[in-house]
């Protein structure tokens, strides 16, 4: 007779592509999370679900009211307690299965930790919401030989591909047939069951390249509009570039090329200008409660931030000094802001 634990995924072995061959693929299985809002929630919720053996998330943001509507690991009390996304993920992924090997990070992708995480995973799973963060993806996985799964969303719509180096063009050598620019969840809004749908064929794209079935995996772009109920596949094979310098015959990787990150930058659709941290300058959460105390009002501190108001904008200063500043979308401004607080 079998036990409870035993019987966990019994009916997903029972699904013949999969089996058991298959279920111990998944069980072997490290997968990157890239972003963990509302598609790396879902995303998240679903591999540990299925049994993937360890799990990294990656973000740089918390829960607020306002992601309840489709970010599904969390609830009322992480968005009152401004929770890290990873941590507040963190507490729920573990209550559905104790064993999943999670680990997780409060900050900014960048190429150090895109790299550790290629060389450490089977694939990588997009949950971003940028250009920038999906080219450092995409080159770090083709470096590393490994797939990623693309996922977008906005409105009633999404957009799912699996690149796998080698089968098909690479991002790269999709951005010039690429809006410059797109709707957000923040200017066109969005329904939940976009979210699901995305995540849900992000979900199954990884699990057959985890459980040895790739030959099954999409070829075409999918694209779906669950509202108008259209759908659509796109070939991209005829736009592969052969001088690509991402998938061509002689990859430089350039999204890899470590360079200064400005230290400034407006994140698109937040009315948000962030602040890197300054190794020569270590900023603390003494420091900025000791400055919060005294310019600034609302004072708050919790284990990763303190946050206060000051000068008609809120700052959310994080553990290793990251700093955003909300209530200016302009650089100029954010810098301004932030040496009137810190010199």
């Amino acid at each position: 007779m079998s036990t409870p634990r035993e019987d966990r995924y019994s009916r997903q072995i029972l699904f013949g592509p999969i089996g058991r061959e298959g279920q111990t693929g998944l069980e072997q299985a490290s997968v990157a999370v890239i972003g963990c809002g509302a598609l790396g929630s879902a995303i998240a919720e679903t591999l540990t679900r299925a049994g993937v053996r360890e799990l990294h998330l990656v973000d740089r943001d918390y829960v607020e009211w306002s992601n309840l509507q489709r970010q599904q690991l969390f609830g009322e009390s992480d968005a009152e307690h401004m929770s890290p996304k990873v941590a507040a993920a963190e507490r729920r992924l573990l209550e559905i299965r104790s064993d999943l090997k999670l680990h997780t990070y409060l900050d900014d992708l960048d190429v150090a930790l895109i790299r550790s995480l290629a060389s450490e995973c089977s694939l990588i799973m997009d949950a971003t919401d940028n250009f920038e963060t999906r080219l450092l993806i995409n080159d770090a996985a083709l470096e590393a030989g490994i797939p990623w799964i693309y996922g977008a969303c906005v409105g009633s719509s999404g957009t799912v591909f699996p690149f796998v180096p080698g089968r098909s063009a690479c991002f790269r050598c999709l951005l010039p047939a690429l809006p410059s620019a797109n709707d957000t969840c923040d200017t066109a809004g969005i329904i939940a069951p976009a979210v699901q749908t995305t995540a849900a064929l992000q979900c199954a794209e990884a699990m057959k390249w985890l459980s040895g079935n790739s030959e099954a995996m999409r070829t075409k772009v999918h694209h779906f509009d669950l509202w108008s109920g259209e759908q659509m596949n796109t070939g991209i094979s005829r736009i592969r570039r052969e001088d690509c310098p991402s998938c061509g015959p002689d990859p430089a990787f350039p999204a890899l090329v470590r360079t200064a990150r400005p230290a400034y930058a407006a994140l698109c659709g937040r009315d948000t200008v962030q602040v890197l941290p300054d190794p020569n300058r270590p900023m603390t959460l003494d420091d900025a409660e000791r400055i919060g105390r005294r310019v600034g009002e609302s004072l708050r501190r919790t284990p990763h931030f303190v946050q206060f108001h000051a000068f008609g904008a809120r700052f959310i200063l994080f553990g290793n000094g990251r700093l955003l500043i909300h209530g200016t979308g302009s650089v100029e401004e954010g810098r301004t802001l932030h040496r009137k607080l810190f010199g």
